[in-house]
Parts: structure tokens; C-alpha cells; sequence
């Protein structure tokens, strides 16, 4: 029977010894889960940063895009209206050495 209760004794300590170990390592992994939801929620709050900037400069390129598109509209007719000037400019000058010369030979005569 001595044998029996000592077979028993080393299956009770092999027992107790896995039970510890399944528990140090479920330790060990309730650790790692810890540490891994701190990067999760880390990197959630570095999405929801980065979503909120990318966001505000999608924005101000729109705002900006259409000030750029705006303004090339601007100087497109600025410069359409100021080429429109110096054909009329140009054609008023012709007009005008023409009268001139017309008087002049008025005058002469």
C-alpha cells in the first residue's frame, strides 16, 4: 500500500506541478493580451488622428483647388479683356496716323 500512496503522492505533485504551469502560462499570455489591446487602442486613437488630418487636407485642397481654379479664370479674361485693349488701342493709333495725315494733306494743299 506504501507503494500505492507514493505512486499517488507523485501523480498529486505531477498534477499540481502541469496545473501550475498551465497557470504560469495563462499568466503569461493575459500579459501579452494586455500589452497587445494597449497597442490596438494606441493605434485606433493613431487612425482616428490620422483620418482627421487627412480629412482637413482633403478639405483645404478642395478649398484650394477651386481658389486656383478661380483665379486662372480671372487672369484668363484679364488677359483675354487687355489683349482686346491693345487691338483697339492699336487700331485707334492706325485711325488716328491716317486723320493726321489726311489734315496734313489738307493743309498742304
Amino acid at each position: 500500500m506504501s507503494q500505492q500512496g507514493a505512486a499517488l503522492q507523485n501523480y498529486n505533485n505531477e498534477l499540481v506541478k502541469c496545473i501550475e504551469d498551465l497557470c504560469a502560462k495563462r499568466d503569461e499570455l493575459q500579459r501579452q493580451i494586455l500589452i497587445e489591446e494597449e497597442d490596438k487602442h494606441r493605434l485606433e486613437n493613431e487612425i482616428r488622428f490620422a483620418s482627421d488630418k487627412l480629412s482637413k487636407i482633403n478639405e483645404n485642397l478642395a478649398r484650394k483647388t477651386t481658389a486656383r481654379t478661380e483665379f486662372d479664370q480671372t487672369i484668363g479674361e484679364t488677359e483675354a479683356a487687355y489683349m482686346k485693349i491693345l487691338e483697339s488701342s492699336q487700331t485707334l493709333l492706325n485711325v488716328l496716323k491716317r486723320e493726321s495725315h489726311s489734315l496734313r494733306n489738307k493743309v498742304d494743299d
